[in-house]
């Protein structure tokens, strides 16, 4: 019998002890959010949705980007493949931070001229998908021979930590170095900081987040418990900054970086800032305004993007990190660094060479069959009465079913609802059973989940007439195991794939 769990604000008041059968309004059903490009830390999706707003708003903002030139005297270049290729760094920038701000997010100390996330981004050709993969900031790497950024000092090739690259080189090393080792040619280098990313957090309102389990890092000041959370652009910085939340340190980082990525994208699109143009120009002029980038990235390659990938969903993207073969490699003279596996990074970047999808269906898996939703408690420990809330005739017994199918204790048992009306979906619950709840929620995805004072272990879901389907969940973390770790853009946002 799972524990009770801390209980976390519900999307409801507490109800008497039976839900009311009714419910709001469905949710318009069908809409599913425009996704863009997976950019730095994720905020300049902003930018590449631009095709909704239109070329009239475009116009001037990318003349506050700031130019840089990282293809600069390159040779012995990789060839070029199909699809266009980014690398996205964010960089410290703690210097253009306020005092208050540094104390209040504990971005105390010496700003590093270094990069804190590098990201490659793969759109494909076809413009039907998108593939970031996360590149440890701490991975061994050796730099190029190149003149020193600061001192003008010549160097010959050396071993260093991957961030460091950018330390001595600025975005030209960085850019070679990292085609170096993945032998994957870069098109466009787009370059955001701290200020840049607090700043367009809070011009979009905050990013919502869902956390499992309680997050604290007393080097960065975060302190999440189990629950939604609206993050601020402080907030934000501190939630992908934390290398101290578990023992995972910088690899646990990309991966709470990739999920605040997938969730930021959905309130960009879903969230109407791309529908706007009021909006859309406030939150890119305050994107741009610390924005660094290669000359030939403008107003008409964002446009191209924005309209080629209008009709993109959560599950066109797809996230992964660069396998690792030893985590605490030594390096005498850096220290420990993160050595990648070799034959597993280089299966992984040649699929991005190759235009394919990094994570194809696995064998005895049905090319349509969705892939399992991350949760924190096994469907397997939820019991789940279910009851149908509508007129449709045996509408009880399919929910039922198909959450029994997907591993939920269901009672077999269905029965009708108080009330044949409702149109949405909904899960009542205990609030002790707070987990268990969001579990049944990421399998259904769209319910409303009402917290029901003293209702017991077993969870109730009044099926509403906008059921669709079940998602299919697993109680693992979906980093963990398999030849390259890739998940979807809807296995990471709040509520799952739809």
């Amino acid at each position: 019998m799972p524990q009770p769990h801390r209980p976390v604000r519900s999307a409801s008041p507490a109800r008497p002890r039976r839900a009311r059968a009714g419910g709001s309004p469905a949710r318009r059903r069908g809409e599913r959010p425009r996704w863009g490009v997976r950019l730095a830390t994720g905020l300049s999706v902003v930018v590449l949705g631009s095709g909704a707003v239109g070329h009239a708003v475009m116009t001037g903002l990318d003349t506050g980007i700031e130019r840089v030139d990282p293809f600069k005297d390159m040779k012995n270049r990789p060839q070029a493949g199909h699809g266009v290729n980014f690398l996205l760094v964010g960089t410290d920038g703690r210097d253009k931070i306020t005092p208050e701000e540094k104390r209040e997010y504990r971005l105390g100390g010496a700003p590093c001229r270094c990069t804190d996330t590098i990201m490659l981004v793969h759109l494909s050709a076809d413009k039907e998908r998108a593939s970031v993969v996360s590149l440890p900031r701490d991975s061994y790497a050796e730099v190029p021979a190149h003149q020193d950024l600061v001192t003008g000092k010549a160097h010959k090739a050396h071993p260093v930590k991957l961030n460091a690259a950018y330390a001595e080189g600025g975005p030209n090393l960085t850019v070679r170095t990292v085609e170096n080792m993945t032998r994957v040619k870069i098109d466009h280098y787009l370059e955001v900081d701290f200020t840049s990313f607090m700043k367009t957090v809070d011009a979009m309102g905050g990013v919502e987040i869902c956390t499992a389990k309680t997050m604290r890092d007393s080097y960065t000041g975060l302190d999440l418990l189990p629950g939604t959370h609206r993050l601020t652009g402080g907030q934000a910085l501190q939630y992908v900054r934390s290398r101290h939340v578990d023992g995972a340190s910088d690899l646990g980082r990309m991966q709470r970086q990739q999920r605040f990525i997938a969730a930021l994208i959905k309130q960009a699109t879903g969230g109407g800032v791309l529908l706007n143009p009021v909006k859309f120009k406030e939150v890119s002029s305050t994107l741009l305004g610390s924005v660094r980038a290669d000359k030939d990235f403008g107003s008409e390659q964002m446009l191209a993007l924005g309209q080629a990938m209008r009709d993109f969903t959560p599950s066109s993207s797809e996230f992964a990190s660069v396998p690792v073969g030893d985590a605490s490699y030594p390096v005498k003279g850096i220290g420990s660094t993160v050595k990648w596996d070799e034959p597993k990074a280089a299966k992984l970047f040649e699929s991005l060479r190759h235009d394919r999808p990094l994570a194809p269906v696995r064998p005895g898996r049905p090319a349509n069959r969705p892939a399992a939703v991350p949760v924190d408690v096994p469907p397997q420990q939820i019991r789940v009465q279910v009851e149908n809330g509508t007129r449709i005739d045996g509408l009880g017994g399919r929910v039922d079913e198909a959450l029994r199918a997907t591993g939920f204790d269901t009672t077999r048992a269905p029965g009708n609802g108080a009330s044949r009306e409702v149109r949405r979906t909904v899960i009542a619950y205990d609030p002790r059973w707070d987990r268990s709840a969001r579990t049944v929620s990421a399998a259904l995805p769209g319910s409303e989940l009402r917290a029901v004072a003293k209702q017991g272990r077993t969870v109730l879901v009044i099926a509403g007439a906008d059921y669709k389907k079940v998602v299919p969940v697993r109680a693992e973390d979906p980093y963990q195991g398999g030849e390259t770790t890739v998940v979807t853009g809807d296995q990471v946002v709040c509520g799952g794939g739809s």
